[in-house]
C-alpha cells in the first residue's frame, strides 16, 4: 500500500460489530468508519450500548462478533485482541482519572516515560501550552476546576500522540454553562493538535458542539450516521427525530402527491412513496404525520392564526412556549424573550418551513423522509386551515 493510499485511508472501521453479556446482546451488527483528523459522537440514552462500543474500541472488552480496524489493522475480532497499551489510543475518563499525589506537569508526563528526559519535558511543556495550563504545572488535582482537571486529562491523553483519543462522557462532571464553553474548547484543542477522536455522550448539545459526525444509538444499534445538520433536518427515522431536538408529530393529511394539509396551513413538497401505498388519486386522503419542530412555529401578532400559551420556559434570549390550537393540538414554538406573553394568553403564529418530515401515520416504524416542504404563497402571509377537498 502506497503512503497516499494509506493516508486516505479511514483510522478506525467497525465491521458488524455485536458484543454481549452473558445472554444480554448490547451491541448489535453496529458499523461506522471514521476519517482521519475526524471527530464522531455515539449519541444516545443511558444503556443504549454506547459505552461498550468504546471499551470495545480502547480494548478493554473483547467482541462477540465483527471487527474493529485502527489504521487498516485488526485490532478486535473473534480470536483477537490486542492489548490496550498496544492500540496508540488515548481516553478520556468521565472522571478524568487524574493521579491525586502527582502534579499537573508530572500527571501529563505519566505517558511518556519512553522519551528520554529532554524530549519529555519539551512534550509536557507544549501540551500545558495547548490546553492553556502552564501555569498551573506544579498544582496538584483537589487545587484545580473542574474545567481545570478536564484539561489535564486531555493533555495527559494526547501526549503520547495516539492515533485514536475516546472520550467517555468527559463534560458529565460540569455544570452547564461550564459544559458548553469547554466542550467548544476541547473542539478547538483536538483539531489544533489534528488527532481523530469519538466521543461519547447522551446530551445532544455537546455532540453538536464537538462532533464532525454523530451515530444516534438505541438498543446497541445506530440508527443514524449523519452530520449534526441532517440529524436535525433530516432524521433517518422516528427514532432519531425525536432524540434529536425538540418537536411535536402534528397529524395531516395528503391533498395530492405535491401537497399535505396541516391545521396551520397546507405543506407543498414530495410526498413519500411510503405515504402513498394503498392510497388512490396519488395518495390523496392518506392520514400523516408531520415534524413541526419549535422553529418552524413563528410568533406573529398579525397572524389571524392564534394559539393559548400552556406553558414556557425562559431560556436567556429566546423563551420556549408551549401553545395549545384551537383543535387542542399542541406545538412549540422559539420566541425571541422580548416577547413576554402571560400563560392563557392568546398569541398570533405562523409557520415558517424549510425542512418538513413526515411519516405515515399507522407505520410508526417507517423511514422519514425529507421533503423539502415550503408553505403556499409568500412567507409573510397569513396561513389559513384548507379544506382537504378543496
Amino acid at each position: 500500500m502506497d503512503a497516499g493510499a494509506q493516508f486516505d485511508e479511514p483510522v478506525l472501521v467497525l465491521d458488524d460489530l455485536y458484543q454481549a453479556f452473558g445472554s444480554l446482546q448490547v451491541v448489535r451488527g453496529l458499523s461506522l468508519s471514521l476519517a482521519r483528523g475526524s471527530i464522531g459522537c455515539l449519541l444516545g440514552p443511558s444503556g443504549c450500548g454506547k459505552t461498550t462500543v468504546l471499551r470495545c474500541i480502547a480494548g478493554l472488552e473483547p467482541v462477540v462478533s465483527g471487527a474493529i480496524r485502527l489504521n487498516g489493522k485488526v485490532v478486535s475480532a473473534p480470536g483477537v485482541q490486542v492489548p490496550p497499551e498496544r492500540r496508540g489510543v488515548g481516553m478520556v475518563f468521565q472522571d478524568y482519572a487524574l493521579f491525586p499525589h502527582l502534579s499537573v506537569a508530572k500527571n501529563i508526563a505519566f505517558g511518556l516515560r519512553t522519551l528520554g528526559r529532554e524530549e519529555r519535558a519539551r512534550r509536557v511543556e507544549e501540551c500545558m501550552r495547548t490546553v492553556g495550563l502552564e501555569h498551573l504545572a506544579d498544582k496538584y488535582p483537589h487545587q484545580l476546576s473542574g474545567g481545570q482537571q478536564q484539561r489535564v486529562a486531555l493533555a495527559r491523553a494526547t501526549a503520547p500522540r495516539p492515533q485514536l483519543l475516546l472520550l467517555d462522557e468527559p463534560f458529565s462532571n460540569l455544570d452547564v454553562d461550564l459544559r458548553e464553553r469547554l466542550s467548544q474548547e476541547m473542539r478547538d484543542i483536538i483539531k489544533r493538535l489534528g488527532i481523530t477522536a469519538i466521543l461519547v455522550t447522551h446530551d445532544q448539545h455537546e455532540a453538536f458542539a464537538v462532533a464532525d459526525e454523530i451515530g444516534v444509538m438505541n438498543q446497541g444499534e445506530i440508527q443514524q450516521w449523519d452530520i449534526p445538520y441532517n440529524l436535525y433536518h433530516r432524521p433517518a427515522n422516528r427514532f432519531v427525530a425525536d432524540f434529536v431536538g425538540q418537536g411535536v408529530f402534528v397529524p395531516g393529511t395528503v391533498l395530492s402527491e405535491h401537497q399535505v394539509t396541516i391545521e396551520l396551513g397546507v405543506l407543498r413538497g414530495k410526498i413519500p412513496k411510503a405515504c402513498l401505498i394503498g392510497c388512490e388519486a396519488c395518495g390523496k386522503g392518506c392520514r400523516v404525520d408531520v415534524l413541526l419542530r419549535p422553529d418552524d412555529v413563528v410568533h406573529d401578532d398579525t397572524s389571524e392564526q392564534r394559539a393559548e400559551v400552556l406553558n414556557k420556559a425562559f431560556r436567556g434570549a429566546e423563551i420556549l412556549y408551549t401553545l395549545r390550537l384551537d383543535s387542542g393540538l399542541k406545538v412549540l414554538a422559539l420566541v425571541p424573550s422580548h416577547h413576554n406573553h402571560a400563560i392563557g394568553e392568546r398569541i398570533g403564529i405562523r409557520l415558517d418551513v424549510d425542512h418538513v418530515v413526515t411519516f405515515p401515520a399507522e407505520e410508526r416504524g417507517s423511514a422519514i423522509e425529507d421533503l423539502g416542504f415550503r408553505i403556499e404563497g409568500p412567507r409573510s402571509a397569513r396561513l389559513t386551515s384548507l379544506n382537504p377537498g378543496s
